[in-house]
């Protein structure tokens, strides 16, 4: 079998071993891996390919690692509209059941369903939104 096949069987199995683990550490040399199946398509000797594999994996590691690990520890996007009020608290205004009534969610008045069917929440008692239905709020003590 020739050299850039033996690199491709070689950047395959680190790929997978990246999805495996999720380290983003096998993900980086597998790229070094596919580099050295490039220099192997050329016609470089295997001394060449090692040389690029080598430094390609150091490289790769020392760049591509810290900016994905970086990604990694990034906060989710903010959520935006009716998506930033899951979660949120609410204040009881008028009776809320299965069937309607009325909180007040930072400074609005929404309409609202007990987020369980059974839950019956009076007035003043403090919820949390658990999910926007259209207009309405599901919420629970």
């Amino acid at each position: 079998m020739e050299d850039w096949v033996w690199w491709m069987i070689a950047a395959g199995v680190l790929a997978v071993g990246e999805i495996a683990t999720l380290g983003f550490f096998l993900g980086p040399i597998a790229v070094a891996a596919l580099l050295a199946a490039v220099v192997a398509v050329v016609g470089a000797g295997l001394a060449a390919q090692w040389i690029v594999f080598i430094v390609a994996s150091f490289a790769s590691l020392g760049i591509l690692r810290p900016i994905a690990r970086r990604h990694m520890r990034t906060p989710a996007r903010l959520r935006t509209g009716t998506a930033a009020l899951v979660g949120s608290r609410a204040v009881v205004l008028e009776r809320v059941d299965v069937d309607g009534g009325r909180v007040k969610i930072g400074g609005e008045v929404w309409t609202a369903r007990g987020y369980d069917e059974d839950e019956v929440l009076e007035p003043g008692v403090r919820a949390q939104v658990m999910k926007i239905d259209g207009a309405t709020a599901l919420v629970s003590e």
